[in-house]
């Protein structure tokens, strides 16, 4: 099956993202941090931390670099005083936002997203107003560029480790997981010798909103960004279709 790819907007945040690495891994290893204290050190034994290490490796974070995280998150486990925050809000147009944060001062995180809503023209919710709208599914994107490997191969991979799906797009290959097999699917991949441009556990919308006005256009990329820079901000979902 094939269809209209939303690749590029991937490979658009993957070149942002690489602008400021340091950024992504400094998140990453506060994901590490959590995950550690909440389920222990070994990724075998904890699937969270399974899921975090895939995504680790699908943004190029090198494995000394992943195994130190463990190792001092492991080593010094009780320093680590993040909770895990979710705000749900709507941006222009009725297009639903869901926000990801872990934070050791809520009340901060707190203002900061609410402005980030504010100076674009949305509004923070209540818990479960939009979540409703996204199913939460392990999500594995290749890039075409980077795959050698024949379609009808790739599939049976992914299905054999656990994949619920699997769609060829114009320039990737998209493969949906259960959120706990993530991790698993995509150490199959890697064995296998496939490079990731993307392996995570995610919200996916369930429909898409089309913005036509450029107001709106430029008031829900201006909460996206101000989301984006906070550094409590782990992850931001949307139903904009960009």
């Amino acid at each position: 099956m094939s269809g209209h790819s939303k690749f590029a907007n991937i490979k658009h945040k993957k070149e942002k993202n690489d602008a400021a690495k340091g950024k992504i891994f400094t998140r990453l290893g506060r994901e590490i941090a959590v995950a550690v204290k909440e389920g222990g050190p070994d990724p075998n034994n904890n699937s969270k931390l399974k899921d975090i290490v895939a995504k680790a490796k699908a943004n190029n974070m090198p494995n000394d670099t992943i195994d130190r995280s463990i190792k001092k998150a492991a080593g010094d486990a009780n320093a680590c005083n993040y909770e895990r925050v979710t705000y749900e809000g709507y941006g222009p147009n009725g297009t639903a936002i869901i926000v990801e944060a872990l934070t050791d001062n809520k009340n901060r995180t707190a203002s900061n997203v609410r402005n980030a809503f504010t100076k674009g023209y949305g509004n923070v919710g209540t818990q479960g107003c939009v979540s409703f709208m996204f199913d939460r599914k392990g999500q594995i994107i290749i890039d075409k560029e980077e795959c050698d490997m024949e379609a009808d191969e790739l599939m049976m991979i992914a299905l054999e480790a656990g994949a619920e799906d699997f769609e060829e797009l114009d320039d990737s290959f998209e493969i949906l997981t259960d959120p706990d097999s993530c991790g698993e699917v995509s150490e199959a991949l890697s064995n296998a010798g496939i490079v990731m441009a993307q392996a995570e556990v995610t919200m996916i919308p369930q429909t898409y909103v089309e913005l036509t006005d450029e107001k709106d256009i430029k008031n829900i990329t201006k909460t996206l960004d101000l989301l984006d820079e906070d550094d409590d901000v782990q992850m931001v979902y949307h139903n904009w279709d960009e």
